[in-house]
């Protein structure tokens, strides 16, 4: 019988983050803080339009694109937050997540041998989405002196003529990194310059402290280059509804569409009836569940430097990416000794890319409670490292 698999598939590695989750799910009296998923509960008024939505039958395909309603708010919800604007006819797509917004944006764009510049550590999909969309990614390691953030250097240095997208995932996961105005600006003209293509993944844009977050694509020259991918996972701890959006040109969003149609042909019904109410009403609870991260945000590190451990402070999204070197092992190693002695789940630095070494991402999409027994048997933990 002929290998009835892909080589390509085969030599994709599992996601570094489900193998420490699945470990845990099976340990008694373990704590994670490995997953990205907000513990708090999809607020109610959001739960109840989309039980509304059962209740009146609403349970047949909507347009491959999404529901009106839900593409006209998308597009109050840019505007009205980003200064961003889209036609929502023709340049929005809803999405099963973000994940699949992605996905779907690279195979419309990428040819055999294409080039895809994916700054690291990063979110796990990307570059497995390039490989299977046929493109080769070039991957750029972001440094802890720069605060993990893409430098026009670096850039510069990365970009070849086969070059076609960069990905930029800000605020960032795993490191919590952002960037401001000008950070954006000192890269923005060689992206126009090199005639390079952008996938902004700004699924935790509502989730920044201290500074509102700015898009790529609001820049003079950047909208027409620039798809915009976001969500209500994070912002609206709405992680089981699967409800993400792509904007962008509607040359790049048009093959998009053609894609989803015929591997996923809409996104849940139901889901999308309570993405309207979310983007509607939705902006109280954004601003308490970012408070709240925000505190955990500040304890967490505090604590972290209190071990003596070094830890850049994180300015977005719900983690924060500790420096474990001084303590003489890898980040593999760290975690797994860490949830077999003190039953505490943590992602090494590894499973984001190579240069996550010597680091670890911990979330605090956790009760200050459940970070306060984790945080003292990490301190246990460090401490007998050190003797």
């Amino acid at each position: 019988m002929r290998n009835p698999l892909s080589k390509t598939v085969i030599d994709i590695q599992p996601s570094g983050i489900r193998k420490f989750f699945d470990i845990v799910s099976e340990m008694k009296d373990a704590i994670s803080l490995g997953v990205g998923e907000p513990d708090f509960d999809t607020p109610w008024h959001i739960r109840e339009e989309g039980i509304y939505s059962l209740e009146k039958g609403r349970t047949i395909y909507t347009s491959n694109a999404g529901l009106k309603d839900l593409k006209i708010e998308i597009c109050n919800y840019l505007q009205r937050r980003f200064q961003l604007e889209y036609n929502y006819n023709k340049e929005v797509i809803v999405t099963v997540g973000g994940s699949e917004a992605i996905d779907i944006a690279l195979r419309a764009m990428l040819e055999p041998g294409d080039e895809v510049l994916i700054p690291q550590p990063c979110y796990v999909s990307y570059h497995p989405c390039t490989l299977l969309a046929g493109g080769i990614p070039v991957v750029i390691e972001l440094k802890g002196e720069n605060e993990f953030k893409l430098t026009k250097e670096q850039l510069l240095e990365a970009i070849t003529d086969k070059t076609k997208v960069l990905i930029l995932a800000f605020p960032n996961n795993p490191t919590g990194a952002i960037m401001d105005y000008n950070d954006l600006k000192s890269i923005v003209n060689v992206i126009i310059e090199k005639d390079i293509i952008v996938i902004s993944d700004e699924i935790y844009s509502e989730l920044t402290y201290g500074s509102k977050h700015i898009s790529i694509a609001s820049f003079p020259g950047m909208r027409e280059r620039t798809i915009v991918i976001n969500g209500f996972s994070k912002s609206y701890a709405m992680t089981g509804w699967r409800l993400g959006y792509a904007v962008g040109p509607e040359i790049i969003i048009e093959q998009m569409i053609k894609i989803h149609q015929f591997a996923i042909m809409c996104a849940p019904s139901n889901s999308q009836y309570a993405g309207v109410e979310a983007l509607k009403n939705g902006d109280p609870d954004v601003e308490m569940m970012r408070d709240a991260y925000d505190q955990r945000r500040r304890f967490l590190i505090h604590a972290l430097r209190g071990m003596g451990l070094e830890c850049f402070e994180p300015y977005g999204a719900f983690y924060v990416f500790p420096c474990i070197k001084s303590l003489g092992m890898t980040s593999e190693e760290f975690a797994t000794q860490l949830l077999k002695e003190e039953k505490v789940a943590v992602v090494p630095g590894t499973a984001f890319g190579d240069c996550g070494e010597g680091y670890l991402r911990i979330s605090y999409a956790y009760s200050i409670d459940n970070l306060k027994i984790a945080l003292e048997r990490i301190e246990k933990f460090v401490e007998k490292c050190r003797k």
